[in-house]
């Protein structure tokens, strides 16, 4: 059986809250509310919805303020929302849709009327999310080629960092497919909180599959972005490894031809490929570009990133 969907219900007017509850529950949905903008952004950030009904008109932030924060958040931005507005004016219902709706409802409205607008959109979230990992939430590779494409498109300066974890095969056999995928997890976690700490914006994180993720922002983050991660990672690794083996700095497992190895503590590998200074044209282009930087990344003893350099 399939788990119920959450959606949260952001309305500053308690009637008009009350009944879309109400009928929301009735419908065999889960319930959560907000009472303004703010109340709300932090609730969506904690118990990440499956939809948001939200007012346009708020006190402290109105629909719209809080529909682009959510987009601009890489933990958030994938959470649909339907906006309730008392403007009827063709603008005003524009404005509202660029900020990131993917619906609206116009009061007054008819209760049937917003279920099934409820019904649709959770139909094309999930069929959208088809491509996110389960494990991370983040999106696959299907929608980090999109997003590769899309940048290719635009005339801005971008940079994709691509992140692998060294030594991650040789964790997993010492310590566990479960321990495994909390790292794997925990780390999806980490790239968020760094994207919110630094106010990154137009940052897409995506993982590739494994230990392999991909961040691609503007270029002017890219180094702070991989500096931070790297400082963060090598901290918080340490916590997944038993005191012994933190202490020694290695583990003994398997290589690929079977014999017992040293595998140093995981280190954090980054290639950065930019189009500063040479034209990036192709996904199998900027995959070449990253895929030489990684050799030169693994070169090295320690968690570092490579980026590209060459001019044309």
């Amino acid at each position: 059986m399939a788990p119920q969907k959450l959606i949260m219900v952001v309305d500053d007017d308690p009637f008009i809250s009350q009944i879309i509850t109400e009928a929301l529950l009735s419908d065999g949905y889960k319930v959560e509310r907000a009472n303004d903008g703010l109340e709300a952004l932090d609730k969506i950030e904690q118990l990440v919805p499956d939809l948001v009904i939200m007012d346009y008109m708020m006190p402290k932030m109105d629909g719209p303020e809080l529909c682009r924060r959510m987009k601009n958040s890489p933990k958030i931005k994938h959470v649909p929302v339907i906006m309730v507005t008392a403007v009827a004016d063709v603008k005003e219902k524009v404005h509202l849709l660029e900020s990131g709706a993917e619906d609206y409802i116009v009061k007054p409205f008819d209760l049937e009327e917003l279920l099934a607008r409820v019904k649709v959109v959770l139909r094309r979230s999930t069929e959208l999310g088809i491509d996110l990992n389960q494990m991370t939430k983040l999106p696959g590779n299907v929608s980090i080629m999109k997003e590769i494409d899309n940048r290719l498109k635009s005339a801005e300066k971008f940079g994709i960092c691509y992140v692998d974890l060294g030594n991650f095969k040789a964790f997993n056999d010492r310590y566990g497919f479960d321990y495994g995928n909390r790292v794997i997890t925990e780390m999806a976690k980490l790239m968020r909180k760094i994207i919110e700490d630094s106010d990154i914006q137009k940052c897409f994180l995506g993982h590739i599959g494994g230990d392999d993720f991909i961040a691609i922002m503007p270029i002017a983050f890219t180094d702070h972005f991989c500096m931070e991660l790297i400082s963060r990672f090598d901290m918080f690794i340490m916590a997944f490894y038993d005191p012994e083996d933190q202490k020694k700095g290695y583990i003994l497992a398997k290589s690929r031809t079977g014999e017992m190895t040293r595998f140093p503590i995981m280190r954090l590998r980054i290639a950065v490929v930019t189009n500063d200074k040479r034209k990036l044209i192709s996904a199998g282009q900027i995959s070449s570009i990253a895929a030489e930087l990684k050799e030169k990344a693994k070169q090295k003893d320690m968690s570092n990133y490579v980026k590209d350099e060459r001019r044309e």
